[in-house]
């Protein structure tokens, strides 16, 4: 038995410039963090030749025979059969599929899923992926196989964990840049972060579809804010760097304001109202999560403010979700072979304490 987890992620600024149209033209940037809201995979050895992929989450159960023959259109769980296609090989297997958080909330959560699928077989298989080259090939099935208008932030983002600087330059190519914080500034940046779901599942492809038509223009507000939206990223990182959090609090609503000149569809109403009664009573700044138009709704409070913001919040019907940082990204937490007796299985994971006990866990290997 392998069990494999991964995170989604808030992002602080740079959304967009991950968008290949602007990326190859520009190089962009973001600035964002996993989270440890987490999507699991857990493998399971099959001996009649058959693979099973049951999702908890979409309530849906399918058995494939020849992968060969399947066709991805129409299938609820076209990432995982997309996964298993890709790498060509014959295995028999079950996979069950569950997240902490629903679909469509603006986190990256289709994202995780491809990764951790992607981490799950090569983990299985035993296929020597480096963390990049798991982040580009979930990018690549995202895009060139699903056709989905995605960017790349996502892939990196659940792959590697942590407070990251993410470069994505012009030839293609990714820079991952740990901020590296001691604990306690983590902690402390932490502490004035709060998640509200603003009501609204959905999917962003329609509205990153619209930024690429525009980025691809090459004309109008939409660039000029991408370039805007960028610089915000590297000036996040800059205040971050220094420990100025309050600075951040104020770039997150600058940042906003630019991103909502990308398109009319990243912002609605109920997202308006909630955002500036939140800035009301008292926080500096925040932005939605994702690429607009519902999720949640990232906001930078000091803790003295909080309960006051709180309790608007709720009196708005908008409920917080908890959070910590995820320090890890993908990882196996579970591969024991004693459970199904399978060859392909084999380490045993062994959780031991970082400096700081109370933030995360290093897992170690110990081979049988």
């Amino acid at each position: 038995m392998l069990i494999v987890r991964s995170p989604v992620r808030i992002s602080f600024a740079g959304g967009g410039t991950d968008l290949p149209a602007y990326y190859e033209s520009y190089g962009g940037a973001v600035l964002s963090t996993a989270i440890n809201k987490h999507f699991y995979t857990v493998l399971h050895r099959r001996t009649d030749g058959k693979i099973q992929v049951i999702s908890s989450d979409l309530r849906v159960v399918e058995t494939w025979e020849d992968l060969k023959q399947t066709s991805i259109n129409d299938s609820e769980l076209e990432i995982p059969l997309c996964v298993l296609k890709e790498l060509g090989v014959e295995v028999s297997l079950n996979l069950f599929m569950a997240s902490e958080i629903p679909p469509g909330t603006g986190l990256g959560s289709s994202a995780s899923v491809c990764v951790n699928v992607l981490k799950t077989m090569a983990t299985y298989l035993k296929l020597p992926l480096s963390k990049y080259e798991i982040a580009e090939r979930a990018f690549y099935i995202a895009r060139h196989i699903l056709h989905k208008h995605v960017g790349k932030q996502d892939e990196y983002a659940a792959v590697f964990g942590g407070l990251n600087f993410i470069e994505f330059h012009q030839d293609n190519s990714v820079t991952v840049q740990p901020l590296g914080l001691a604990p306690a500034a983590l902690r402390e940046f932490q502490a004035c972060l709060l998640l509200f779901f603003t009501g609204a599942a959905h999917h962003s492809w329609t509205i990153l579809k619209e930024q690429e038509d525009s980025t691809r223009r090459d004309k109008g507000p939409a660039v000029t804010s991408l370039h805007a939206i960028r610089g915000y990223a590297e000036e996040m990182r800059d205040a971050l760097l220094k420990l100025d959090f309050d600075r951040v609090g104020l770039l997150l609503h600058e940042g906003w304001q630019a991103k909502k000149q990308v398109s009319k569809k990243i912002s609605t109403g109920r997202i308006d109202e909630l955002y500036d009664a939140a800035r009301r009573s008292g926080a500096l700044g925040g932005k939605i999560t994702g690429a607009g138009g519902g999720g949640f709704l990232l906001l930078y409070c000091r803790p003295e403010h909080q309960p006051r913001l709180r309790n608007v919040m709720n009196e708005m019907a908008a409920r917080e979700m908890s959070f910590d940082f995820d320090l890890q990204g993908a990882q196996v937490i579970a591969d024991d072979p004693f459970i199904d007796s399978d060859t392909r299985c084999g380490s045993q994971w062994v959780f031991t304490p970082l400096s700081d006990p109370g933030l995360s866990f290093h897992p170690t290997i110990v081979k049988p």
